[in-house]
């Protein structure tokens, strides 16, 4: 008998696998031996929506899959800079729980589910992992477990998420990966690129075919992965792209996002070129990237989607109608989910195809809320087009959830279609990542559905990283006052 059989397993013990889990767990082993893995990434989305972990010898890997690997507290207290600014140390550790104080463990318990055979290091597995205290307790900051929590709430309102999505980006040929040690810091310095097309050919044939190498890689990988990629395209702007996603349901588009962006930077890098998914790079001549979420309910008993008209004069059912309403009531105070970055504000300009207000339109790409499909049409969604690609997509969804059904449960009327979208008068969205914090922390539902703590947390988080942005002295400072004063 082996030891794991003489003691209940940490997952045995605490219920923290499906059926659907151990059934993977099983497939898992197998495929380690078949397949001769030598090493196995565990790893975990932080609050940013960047991959953190370790990575075992794929023995120890195994024998971690239901007893967990250790990774310290600290992971949950840094801002983007990878700076840790909640005071561990103190009583509580910044977080007021004990559990958390003086940078202690916690767990990462993989997910069997999510396991892969990473293309571009084959002899590399990968496993997406969730966060749990020694006492089979869910971190309440870890953003996937609490991304769960909402989906679990919404199938018991008998609704599964269906998402769907539209990720912009840019690749960059790398010409200076500034490795020299002045070059290192909190952040360290960016990397000298040059460009792959002049962009703004948009859709062209020739500026695709410019950068198909390169997209061909990624490409490669992202099915080899089993990713459900749909189209690749060339966007606007100078070396500019967009890989488009079939929708699925539930955790899927969420750990579709995460996967994508670490393997497109990762085989990027291996092969010589640089991969952003930054909403506005500092490089000349290059436009904003946004991403756009495509997203609707579909009944669990039925199977329909949950958006769509029945009647011949409505676009979308009366669900559909109060969840767009619920969206657009709480768009301020989501914006901080949908765009936690200072750089992604300098997306929202009139007239840019960015929204700028909290307003709805039937195919209107100037809109925050573009209603697609219509009567009896399965495809019936709603196009969020609010979001940067640099988003945690599990902050993102959740914030669609639950202000979607906020307006679902107080039956919310979204009024009329917007068909001049930067004239019609309607709530503005923030214009800074400061102001949209204080959105978030001034509003009362979100401090309800998410939690006080969790808001608080991530609230904090945040004015660490605009702080520090204010402490900077600017290149604009510079050139305004220098020589005027």
């Amino acid at each position: 008998m082996s030891e794991g059989e003489l003691t209940l397993s940490f997952v045995k013990q605490h219920g923290l696998w499906s059926e659907e889990q151990r059934e993977a767990a099983s497939r898992l082993r197998r495929i380690v031996e078949e397949r001769g893995l030598e090493t196995i990434r565990l790893s975990f989305p932080d609050q940013h929506g960047i991959l953190r972990g370790k990575t075992l010898i794929a023995s120890e890997a195994l024998r971690s899959l239901e007893s967990g690997c250790t990774i310290t507290t600290t992971m949950l207290a840094k801002d983007t800079s990878h700076k840790t600014v909640f005071p561990v140390f103190t009583a509580g550790g910044g977080f007021g729980m004990s559990e958390m104080q003086g940078a202690a463990d916690v767990l990462m318990i993989p997910d069997p589910t999510t396991f892969k055979v990473l293309p571009w290091a084959p002899t590399t597995g990968w496993l997406l992992c969730d966060l749990h205290f020694a006492d089979g307790r869910q971190v309440p900051f870890a953003t996937r477990g609490f991304y769960k929590s909402v989906l679990a709430d919404l199938a018991q309102r008998g609704f599964h998420f269906m998402a769907g999505l539209e990720i912009e980006f840019h690749i960059f040929k790398l010409t200076d990966a500034k490795m020299h040690p002045t070059h290192a810091g909190q952040p360290g310095e960016p990397p000298d690129v040059t460009l792959l097309s002049h962009g703004y050919q948009y859709l062209t044939e020739q500026r695709y075919d410019q950068m198909e190498p390169v997209l061909e890689l990624i490409r490669q990988d992202v099915m080899a992965l089993g990713l459900p990629l749909r189209s690749m395209e060339i966007e606007y702007g100078p070396s500019q792209a967009e890989f488009t996603f079939q929708p699925t349901i539930g955790l899927v588009p969420a750990d579709t996002m995460i996967l994508f962006r670490a393997a497109v930077k990762q085989v990027a890098r291996r092969n010589g070129y640089h991969a952003t998914f930054m909403c506005r790079p500092k490089i000349p001549n290059v436009v904003s990237s946004g991403w756009h979420l495509h997203q609707s309910l579909v009944s669990i008993g039925s199977g329909e989607n949950a958006f769509m008209s029945k009647a011949a004069d409505e676009l979308l059912s009366p669900l559909g109608k109060s969840y767009l309403a619920g969206l657009l009531d709480h768009a301020r105070a989501a914006t901080v989910f949908t765009t936690p970055t200072i750089n992604g504000y300098k997306r929202y300009r009139s007239y840019s195809l960015a929204p700028d207000r909290a307003i709805w339109g039937r195919d209107n790409r100037g809109v925050m809320l573009r209603v697609l499909g219509g009567p009896n049409d399965q495809a019936t969604r709603l196009e969020n087009r609010v979001g940067e690609p640099a988003a945690n997509p599990y902050l993102y969804m959740a914030s669609q959830v639950l202000s979607g059904m906020d307006g679902v449960d107080r039956s919310l009327d979204p009024g009329p279609s917007a068909d001049t979208p930067y004239e019609t008068k309607a709530n503005l969205l923030p214009k800074s990542l400061r102001e949209a914090v204080f959105a978030l922390r001034d509003d009362p539902f979100f401090r309800k559905a998410m939690g006080a703590e969790l808001v608080d947390y991530y609230v904090y988080i945040k004015n660490a990283e605009i702080d520090r942005f204010q402490a900077e002295v600017s290149e604009w400072e510079q050139r305004e006052y220098f020589e005027m004063f």
